[in-house]
């Protein structure tokens, strides 16, 4: 699906002499001066290409029919299909859309690898939403407000039928970023997560007694997560030659942590949000980088009818340290992996859980006038046999 902002045409007019008297005649009348673009103010019309990645993971669960509220005995996920993918400074499919005439959002993810994708305009003012009241954002929407000022939310989605009942269906997605201006001029953090559910009537072998079936309540789960960072980017003449910077600024992430697949095949997979701190250290005259990311992890966003056993509890601290190089010509800023990831659980025992990289990237650009600030996104792969972990999320700092 493609969408078009189309900017106010300027309509140039000129005054006509008229009159007798051989008065003199006037001048065209200039027109009014074009207001400069600012991603914190800004005055037109503008998509902006996110740096960072979309997972997604697609289960089934199912409740006796007769009895909807008993989860299924062995409270596992079925038909579990999981797939992430992380995108670079130069090929994403994640965009985001704004007008500041009519106040409308638009959000594309297109992240076929990542089994994710979404385009929703936010056009009805009612569309915003906030933590606090009797209506806020749909259930699993990380609540960053504490931790990171100036978050917007924005939700729209459909739903029919009754909640429970066979033929009960839902998708809503709900983006959130942080208000640009809040904690950074030229780029700043955003999120998104989408939650489709299909609830259809099937006949399926009794787990406790096999030679039989029964009629079940079947639950057909399909949700996404995503972070990532946009703005106003540095042109590359404008990118220091030489010299070196630190930035500091905020990270965010989505995650699934499960060790547990080796002792139970059907382990549930719950998707966590993190939120955090992140500083890049650039020696331009190297044109290499490091950065260290530090966090808090987010409970489990569990569901109605699986076992709720997690192993990574919220409360939870996260630390990764990665470093790369900086590439203007084939990157459009720079790009990494990370040496270290590690959790450590919360409390005076808290266990230290280290993360076996399989694989890992790093992806960020320099934003403002003369790079005064970078974001960009980043991934860790799990790569030990029989666990589910991956981390996507994305960065901001300023000088």
């Amino acid at each position: 699906m493609r969408s078009v902002f189309l900017a106010a045409a300027t309509l140039l007019l000129s005054a006509c002499g008229g009159g007798s008297g051989g008065g003199e005649r006037p001048g065209p009348i200039a027109p009014p001066p074009t207001a400069q673009h600012s991603f914190a103010n800004p005055t037109e019309a503008k998509t902006y290409q996110g740096i960072g990645g979309a997972h997604s993971y697609t289960y089934d669960t199912s409740a006796d029919f007769d009895n909807p509220a008993t989860p299924e005995i062995d409270g596992g996920q079925d038909n579990q299909l999981y797939a992430g993918n992380a995108s670079t400074a130069r090929n994403s499919g994640i965009s985001i859309a704004y007008s500041p005439r009519d106040g409308i959002f638009e959000l594309t993810v297109d992240e076929p690898l990542g089994n994710a994708d979404t385009v929703l305009r936010f056009q009805d003012p009612a569309h915003r939403t906030d933590f606090g009241g009797a209506k806020q954002p749909q259930d699993h929407t990380p609540n960053f407000t504490a931790d990171l000022p100036g978050i917007n939310y924005l939700q729209a989605g459909t739903s029919s039928g009754i909640y429970g009942q066979d033929g009960y269906a839902s998708d809503v997605t709900t983006f959130f970023f942080q208000k640009p201006g809040t904690s950074t001029q030229y780029v700043t953090l955003a999120g998104y997560l989408r939650n489709r559910l299909n609830i259809a009537t099937e006949n399926k072998p009794d787990p406790a007694n096999p030679s039989q079936t029964a009629d079940y309540l079947v639950y057909k789960n399909n949700l996404q997560r995503g972070a990532f960072a946009y703005g106003e980017r540095t042109v590359n003449s404008a990118v220091p030659k030489s010299g070196s910077g630190t930035y500091n600024g905020s990270m965010i992430a989505t995650l699934v942590y499960n060790p547990l697949i080796e002792t139970d095949v059907n382990s549930p997979t719950y998707f966590q949000w993190m939120h955090g701190t992140a500083q890049t250290r650039v020696d331009f005259g190297k044109n290499s980088f490091e950065i260290d990311l530090d966090g808090t992890v987010m409970a489990p966003q569990l569901d109605n009818f699986t076992s709720g056993q997690a192993d990574l509890p919220g409360g939870s601290k996260f630390h990764a340290s990665g470093s790369g190089r900086i590439d203007l010509v084939h990157t459009g800023g720079f790009a990494g992996a990370f040496q270290e990831a590690y959790f450590t659980t919360p409390g005076a025992t808290g266990v230290r859980k280290d993360v076996n990289i399989a694989g890992s990237s790093v992806d960020g650009a320099f934003f403002g006038p003369n790079a005064e600030e970078v974001g960009g996104g980043f991934r860790i792969v799990g790569g030990t046999p029989d666990e589910r972990i991956d981390i996507l999320g994305a960065f901001t700092g300023r000088k």
